[in-house]
């Protein structure tokens, strides 16, 4: 028996047709080739035109040497100031202060003339004058001594050394007690006790003892008031004789004069007063006591 080989007629059309469709699968890779080199070239161009719209010097700021860049820099700074220079500059707003005529009829407000109208009067304004008083503690102890002799003058025998003791022994005995550390003699406590005393101490006093008990009164309340310590004894200011007395005329003085010690440590004018009317007290034809 012999082998027979057949060759079927579908194997032949299909090598054909294999054939042309390696032909066509050919075809098909070139065309999409050619299709994608197409659309690479495309995109490359227009990126080469969208850089060249952006950046007008295609070379770099490190390419260039560096003579041009210097060269550049200045053109630009030039270019800078002549633009600058071509803007027109805004004047610049400036106040206008007021400034009174030669006349006095008017004054400059804003730019305008305004005009002013005069006020009759027949006072020339004067700035005020400060007035400068001075007078050494000595001083004003004597120009005190010599009010309560003048007021006094039924007292025939007193001095104004007299009424100067009475004040200086209280005061050292106060020191030497230690009811106070330093002394209350000072120029503006002399001026207190004056206003104390010169509406106090009236002229119908006929007695020395009468006389050195009111002033010892006035004397206490300028302590109590004026000085640098809290509470004061009475024992120097004040006999057992006359407690009652003493008391009484206390209260009268502070109910009348209140309002005048309140206003002589608030008002320096008020207080240049008084001080000048005590240094007037002065007696000059005595010789100056200052001790």
């Amino acid at each position: 028996m012999g082998t027979v080989l057949s060759i079927s007629p579908a194997t032949k059309k299909s090598s054909i047709m294999d054939a042309e469709l390696a032909k066509n699968d050919k075809s098909l890779k070139r065309h999409s080739m050619f299709v994608s080199l197409s659309w690479k070239k495309l995109v490359s161009n227009s990126a080469k035109k969208s850089a060249k719209k952006v950046t007008p010097n295609p070379l770099s700021a490190r390419e260039l040497p560096s003579g041009q860049v210097a060269q550049l820099n200045s053109d630009n700074l030039r270019k800078t100031h002549q633009t600058e220079e071509k803007k027109p500059k805004a004047p610049i707003p400036v106040p206008v202060p007021t400034v009174p005529t030669k006349n006095g009829d008017g004054f400059v407000q804003n730019g305008r003339l305004s005009t002013v109208q005069k006020q009759p009067s027949g006072l020339a304004v004067v700035s005020p004058r400060r007035i400068v008083i001075q007078a050494s503690t000595g001083e004003l102890l004597r120009s005190l001594g010599d009010f309560m002799c003048r007021r006094c003058f039924k007292l025939k025998e007193l001095n104004s050394g007299e009424v100067i003791l009475w004040f200086r022994n209280i005061d050292r005995t106060l020191l030497l007690q230690g009811w106070q550390d330093q002394g209350f003699i000072t120029p503006a406590n002399v001026v207190f006790v004056y206003l104390l005393c010169e509406d106090t101490i009236a002229d119908s006093i006929d007695s020395a003892a009468e006389l050195q008990g009111t002033f010892q009164t006035c004397l206490y309340l300028a302590y109590s008031y004026m000085g640098n310590e809290i509470s004061y004894p009475l024992k120097p200011f004040m006999s057992e004789s006359n407690k009652d007395v003493f008391w009484e005329m206390s209260l009268r003085i502070i109910n009348r004069l209140s309002a005048k010690m309140l206003q002589l440590n608030a008002d320096p004018h008020f207080f240049t007063q008084v001080f000048q009317d005590l240094k007037n007290q002065r007696d000059t034809s005595e010789a100056n006591l200052d001790r």
